[in-house]
């Protein structure tokens, strides 16, 4: 597993699947000349999508950020259209770190989209039941009203069986919530209305994840949004606002989809000018 280590701190990155997107809606209007040159497609246009859960140890809590797409719980209509070639491994790779979905404290949801949160929930025993049963869920309330009544766009992600087992868990923020010192979720909308993004705090140093407004390195100028962005505009908004921050803090970027980073930085030119490379696949 690949990780990020420092003094009481531990970011490790979970193997939560892998989906391969259509490269056209991962980049939405930008050109494919211009993208290809920056992300890595293969002959069918899809552009892998790792669904990568980060697994943060600080200050004697165990937080997840975001779930992946789980394991038995697609269809195999789903997981063709989707693109899987692996499903998740959470739960092992927690083991190797001898810990259990039990361990897991508090996870963060950035939003409630498929490929973030349908491993939230496993089948058990016939019945679908809470993966990290002990664990507080927090969510923006925007995220979660449209996770229970889903518009006609958005049903197509938001699933009634990745909510009603784990609704007795869930806690809802409006604007920001820090949810241990050091760590706050901050609501931008954008990519989903309740979309939220991660900013980590630690010692001397900034760690910043972006989510779906900034999915991949690739994404990184402002106008690269994704076709499944519900507002663009905001989501252009929340990145210049973000990027200018991370920016000014010389924070980390983490990465959930990225298929080449888990974490990088950027100099004051906008650069890439240190990485942890993706190499547990």
């Amino acid at each position: 597993m690949d990780s990020l280590q420092r003094n009481g701190l531990t970011i490790t990155w979970l193997n939560g699947g892998v989906v391969n997107l259509d490269g056209g809606a991962m980049f939405g209007v930008v050109p494919k000349p211009l993208w290809e040159r920056k992300y890595p497609v293969n002959e069918r246009n899809q552009v892998e999508t790792p669904t990568d859960p980060m697994l943060i140890q600080k200050d004697g809590y165990t937080i997840l950020v975001d779930a992946g797409i789980g394991k038995g719980r697609l269809t195999d209509k789903q997981k063709r259209n989707y693109g899987v070639t692996r499903e998740s491994m959470v739960e092992n790779d927690l083991k190797k770190l001898d810990l259990g979905p039990e361990d897991i404290d508090l996870v963060i949801m950035t939003h409630l989209h498929f490929d973030h949160a349908t491993g939230l929930v496993k089948g058990e025993e016939g019945k679908e039941r809470p993966c990290f049963s002990h664990a507080k869920i927090i969510v923006s309330e925007v995220e979660w009203s449209e996770m229970r009544e889903p518009n006609i766009r958005s049903q197509n992600t938001y699933w009634e069986k990745n909510w009603r087992p784990i609704e007795h868990q869930v806690e809802t923020f409006t604007n920001e919530k820090e949810v241990i010192p050091g760590i706050k979720v901050i609501h931008t909308g954008g990519h989903s209305d309740g979309h939220s993004i991660v900013i980590l705090e630690h010692e001397e140093e900034t760690y910043i994840h972006l989510a779906d407004i900034m999915p991949t390195h690739a994404h990184e100028n402002a106008l690269w949004v994704t076709a499944y962005d519900d507002f663009p505009l905001d989501s252009i908004a929340a990145k210049l606002q973000w990027t200018a921050f991370a920016q000014e803090r010389k924070a980390w970027y983490l990465f959930y989809h990225d298929c080449m980073y888990r974490a990088l930085k950027r100099d004051s030119d906008g650069n890439i000018s240190q990485v942890i490379e993706r190499k547990s696949l």
